[in-house]
C-alpha cells in the first residue's frame, strides 16, 4: 500500500524527534526528552483517532461524500495508533529487562 498519498504521515516527523532528542544532551535532560517525546506521540495518536471519529460521523450524516477520504483520514489514525502501541511494547520490553536485571 502507498501511503505517500496519507497527508502528515511520513518518516519526517521520525526524523525531527530524533534530531531534537539528539541535540538535547543535559545531564538528567535526556529521560525528560525521550517522555516528553512519547508524550507527543501519544496526543498526536490521540488527535488522529479524533480526527478519524469526526469523519465518520461527518460521513453518516452525509457532509463527507467521498468515503475516500474518510478511509484516508481513518487509515492515518490507525497508523498512529499502531505506531504508539509498538513503542509502548518496545518500552515495556526494555524496562522488564531492567527490572530482571542482576547487579
Amino acid at each position: 500500500m502507498d501511503i505517500a498519498a496519507l497527508h502528515n504521515v511520513t518518516s519526517e516527523y521520525l526524523k525531527n524527534a530524533v534530531e531534537a532528542s539528539s541535540q538535547v544532551r543535559v545531564e538528567g535532560e535526556e529521560f525528560n526528552s525521550v517522555l516528553q517525546s512519547a508524550m507527543d506521540m501519544i496526543n498526536e495518536a490521540n488527535y488522529l483517532q479524533n480526527k478519524g471519529e469526526e469523519a465518520e460521523m461527518e460521513f453518516m450524516l452525509g457532509y463527507m461524500t467521498n468515503p475516500h477520504d474518510l478511509m484516508a483520514i481513518q487509515e492515518k489514525a490507525d497508523i498512529a495508533l499502531n505506531y504508539t502501541m509498538t513503542v509502548r511494547d518496545k518500552v515495556l520490553d526494555a524496562y522488564k529487562e531492567l527490572i530482571n536485571m542482576q547487579i
